[in-house]
This record gives C-alpha cells, sequence and structure tokens, in this order.
C-alpha cells in the first residue's frame, strides 16, 4: 500500500522527502551524514539511503565521502537552489527551522506547532498557511522567545506567532478553550535538530 502524499506538498512522494529536502535547504552551509539524517527523522537507514539516491541522481543535493560517512548537502550550485529554498520555507520549513531556535533558550521544556500548519503536516487538505502558530511550554525570557520568532520568520517568510504557557497551565488546562482546542487539534512536538514527534 502506497503511502499518501503529503497535505503539505502533494508534488512530494513522501513526509519524510519534504523534511529532508527542507533541512538540507534551509541549512546550506551544513554537511549532515546519511546515518544522522536517518536518526533525525525516524527513518530506517535504508529509507535514507534510497532517498538519498535519489535526489542526489536528480542533482538536487550532493553526497561525498568521508572515510565510511556518506554526507549530504544541499546542491546551492543547481539551476532550482533559491526556488526549492523558498519552496521548502513555506512548506517543511518550520520543522527544520524552529526547534533549533526556540529549544535552547532558557526556560523552556517543550514547543509544538499547532494550527493550520499542523493540520496541513497531519494530512488535512488544505492552501499553504500564511503563517505558523508556535505554542512554547515554560518560562523563557520574553525578548529571547521574540527575537527567536523573528529570525524564523526572516528565514521561513511568514509570520511565527509564538505563545507561552507554564507547564503547570499545559498539563493541566481546566476548561481554558484555547488550550483544550490546542489539545484537540493536530500539533506537532518540536525537537532541536531538525527531528519531530506526530501527536
Amino acid at each position: 500500500m502506497q503511502t499518501p502524499p503529503p497535505a503539505l506538498l502533494p508534488l512530494l512522494r513522501t513526509p519524510f522527502q519534504g523534511e529532508l529536502l527542507a533541512w538540507l535547504y534551509l541549512h546550506p552551509e551544513d554537511e549532515t551524514s546519511l546515518t544522522d539524517i536517518a536518526l533525525r527523522f525516524g527513518v530506517s537507514s535504508a529509507t535514507a539511503s534510497r532517498e538519498a539516491d535519489r535526489l542526489s541522481e536528480a542533482e538536487l543535493i550532493t553526497a561525498r565521502r568521508h572515510g565510511n560517512l556518506r554526507l549530504l548537502r544541499a546542491n546551492t550550485s543547481g539551476r532550482l537552489s533559491d526556488v526549492l529554498t523558498d519552496l521548502f520555507a513555506l512548506t517543511y520549513g518550520p520543522i527544520a527551522v524552529l526547534g533549533d531556535l526556540v529549544l535552547p533558550l532558557a526556560g523552556v521544556e517543550e514547543a509544538h506547532i499547532y494550527g493550520s500548519w499542523a493540520a496541513r503536516y497531519s494530512g488535512e487538505r488544505g492552501g499553504v498557511p500564511n503563517d505558523v502558530d508556535v505554542l512554547v511550554v515554560g518560562n523563557p525570557d520574553e525578548d529571547e522567545l521574540y527575537e527567536a520568532a523573528r529570525q524564523a520568520e526572516r528565514v521561513l517568510g511568514r509570520e511565527v506567532n509564538v505563545h507561552r504557557v507554564s507547564p503547570a497551565h499545559w498539563r493541566e488546562p481546566g476548561t481554558d478553550p484555547f488550550l483544550t482546542g490546542v489539545h484537540s487539534r493536530p500539533a506537532v512536538r518540536l525537537e532541536a535538530f531538525g527531528r519531530k514527534h506526530r501527536q
């Protein structure tokens, strides 16, 4: 049985293809090992290798050997580079960018993308969301959190809305309509280094 195409970008075969390309194109200065890719995105080494072969053959990424490692990076010299960077920033970019900007901040316990972007990521059909909504659990400095959101906006090319909530309130939302709504709808828990959990 084939995996249905992702709602974020139906041109792609799988969500993993979008996540991989977004990670590489939005971190163009980095080389990432095939092993690290498999760990980051929760796929087998064989799956990661097959996808790398396809993308390398299409000249969307470059690959080189360093000892036993196979290192991947975006093909930034290709004619499609700028277009692909913009495309993946608008679709899978939030996964590739937000975890590394928000989670290292002092006082952040966890963070989740919710709202229309999370709904598309989870397979609900619809247009590309105009903004990204992020729920931060913890007590980070407000100015640092604001600056992280602005940095993300510059990379993603869209508004990033951050809502901060205490850990106690997140675990016991009571009748708070906002938090009960977040708990009841699709959300994506962020991790640093491009990893994620579906909820």
